[in-house]
């Protein structure tokens, strides 16, 4: 690991891609030894672990990080709720969200109620004709069909006029959520959610979960409920550990922060998952493709994507429908839909962001890209706000217009520090919005569309100061520099002890160099493609995934040979060849002086 004494790493305060390359953590004291372990020692301190907690951090389990679920507001009175449900034999049903936060959280659910004697039925949303979060409509049909509980997961938390149907209906709705929460809170038999705004510290500190993870605090808290009632007492508690899996997954494809318990479910899940003992998350795996057990970034890139495919551009129960079936014929087949699926959202989604992009040059001069066009189809706008969003360094909002309604679908990707959810609200509160929640970094929201230029200028003055610091502090935080031989597998396997990484979590940044451009190509359809070699007579390939079209990689591409150039970004493993080879995911570069 290189001296952490000057400003810059290697002095570069301007990067290719306009960035200063820094310290993560400042300037810290390596230590003696210098050796691997040392390494990872050092990847958590930077990562703000206290010297005291390092092993807890080490070995992130549920033991060193499950707090007693009781410290949430509704809890108890929740797990008392369904506990009467199961002893008396209700009807219950589970009202989802169709993202893969909404699925996990229903799965979990419905797969412990399952192992309890119950078979709890599910309603998922329609995403195009029924929108986000229950509807009084569905709730009084659930009602008038013979449900007497509902249980809302990842949605409900501003649904103060579907619970009121509900209510009035007689039926009593548990709300399993984690978006922010209106200082009115909806009427429900229960609310639980760590951003209820009258939550003690303990419980807001839990804040970052996804719904996933409070659905299994609510697991937690009906087992132990149901234990204090003696229904144990004649047969076997539920395996909760084994629904890990599904937590795992739910949280990371909900960008949630990778940080505390959620660390530890994700850690703990993924041994769950490579046990493949969950049939329709195994046929999940191998319709992804993959060879191997899934690591944390599969769950967000190649399992998240397939069950968020059915809500977005197919049919919204298909991921519930996976994840609790004990059939594997019926999983082998809802994971090949599931995919085609995907295939099909991609080519929609790249239908819609071309037709975005060309409204970015016209909103130069704002803080936050508002963009909107009839006949997008809504269920890709949330993932073209996130390419947008990388691609101009803005909060962005993508809205698709309706003309037979008169309103636009938006959905919204926010940067680091800018609270994208709580504007949003603010604009509802204000009147700008038909509808509008979600958290800090992703937010959803319906507009009149005569209205859309009023909150394009009122959101953009709301977030224009935060947006300003927020990109005046923007930097490259490194972890470590080596030279391309120093670059190897054993190395990034010891980088990822620290892990796993994710939002809130970030995984290490490696500089390498120096280097020279041996070759620089494109692959697929705007990837960068570099090999270099170094002074120490090793070489390595780099890739810059959606880079070919930047800045700074036209001047890879078409200016950098034969120059000195410091590369930076995740050390990974490239396992085509006949034996491993570390590579570099290429994130920025500099040149070398």
């Amino acid at each position: 690991m290189a001296s952490r004494t000057q400003p810059h790493v290697f002095g570069v305060s301007n990067s290719l891609s306009g960035k200063a390359w820094t310290w993560r953590g400042g300037n810290m004291d390596i230590g003696s030894g210098g050796g691997l372990d040392d390494i990872v020692t050092q990847l958590l301190l930077a990562r703000g672990v206290d010297r005291d907690d390092l092993d807890r951090q080490r070995q992130p389990t549920l033991r060193g990080f499950l707090p007693d679920p009781s410290i949430f507001r509704d809890m108890d009175s929740a797990a008392e709720r369904v506990a009467q449900a199961v002893l008396a034999g209700e009807r219950i049903t589970i009202y989802g969200d169709y993202d893969v936060d909404g699925a996990t959280s229903a799965a979990v659910l419905i797969r412990l109620l399952r192992m309890l004697g119950v078979e709890a039925e599910y309603y998922i949303p329609d995403r195009l004709l029924e929108g986000y979060g229950p509807s009084g409509e569905a709730l009084v049909r659930l009602a008038d069909s013979g449900s007497t509980l509902i249980v809302t997961v990842d949605c409900g938390a501003m649904a103060f006029e579907a619970l009121e149907m509900a209510h009035q209906a007689g039926v009593d709705v548990i709300v399993v959520d984690h978006h922010k929460c209106a200082p009115e809170l909806p009427k429900a038999a229960a609310l639980v959610n760590p951003n209820r705004l009258d939550e003690d510290d303990d419980a807001a500190a839990h804040g970052h979960l996804a719904a996933v993870g409070v659905a299994f605090l609510l697991a937690i808290a009906l087992v132990r409920t149901l234990r204090g009632r003696g229904y144990f007492d004649d047969r076997k508690e539920p395996d909760l550990l084994s629904l890990l899996d599904l937590v795992a997954l739910g949280t990371v494809a909900d960008v949630a922060q990778l940080h505390g318990l959620n660390r530890a479910f994700v850690a703990q899940g993924l041994k769950v998952m490579a046990k493949r003992d969950n049939v329709g998350m195994a046929a999940l795996i191998d319709a992804s493709r993959l060879k191997r057990a899934p690591v944390c970034s599969d769950l967000g890139f190649a399992l998240g994507p397939r069950i968020n495919a059915g809500g977005r551009v197919g049919e919204s129960t298909l991921g519930v429908r996976l994840l609790t079936t004990e059939d594997p014929d019926e999983a082998r087949d809802i994971a090949a839909q599931l995919s085609a699926l995907n295939e099909e959202r991609r080519a929609i989604e790249a239908a819609v962001q071309e037709a975005a992009e060309t409204q970015i040059a016209q909103q130069h001069n704002r803080s936050v890209a508002v963009l909107s066009g009839t006949g997008w189809h809504p269920g890709v706008i949330g993932i073209v706000a996130g390419r947008i969003k990388e691609k101009t360094g803005k909060p962005s909002l993508v809205i698709a217009l309706d003309e037979e309604t008169g309103q636009g679908k938006g959905s919204g990707r926010s940067i680091a520090g800018v609270d994208l959810g709580a504007a949003i609200i603010a604009a509802r509160e204000a009147g700008l919005l038909v509808a509008g929640g979600g958290h800090a970094m992703a937010a959803g929201l319906t507009v009149d569309t005569g209205r859309l230029d009023e909150f394009a200028d009122w959101i953009d003055d709301r977030l224009a100061s935060a947006v300003g610091q927020a990109q005046a502090s923007q930097s490259l935080k490194l972890d470590l520099a080596v030279t391309p031989r120093g670059l190897s597998p054993d190395l990034v396997e010891t980088l990822e002890q620290a892990g796993p990484y994710g939002v809130g979590w970030p995984g290490p940044k490696v500089a390498v160099g120096p280097v020279r451009l041996v070759k620089a190509d494109i692959v697929g359809t705007d990837h960068l493609r570099l090999i270099v070699s170094g002074d120490d007579g090793g070489s390595l390939k780099a890739i810059a995934f959606r880079a070919a079209e930047t800045d700074w990689g036209q001047a890879l591409l078409h200016g950098a040979r034969g120059q000195k150039l410091w590369l930076a970004g995740r050390a990974k493993i490239d396992d085509w060849g006949s034996r491993p080879a570390a590579e570099l995911h290429l994130e920025d570069a500099a040149w070398a002086e």
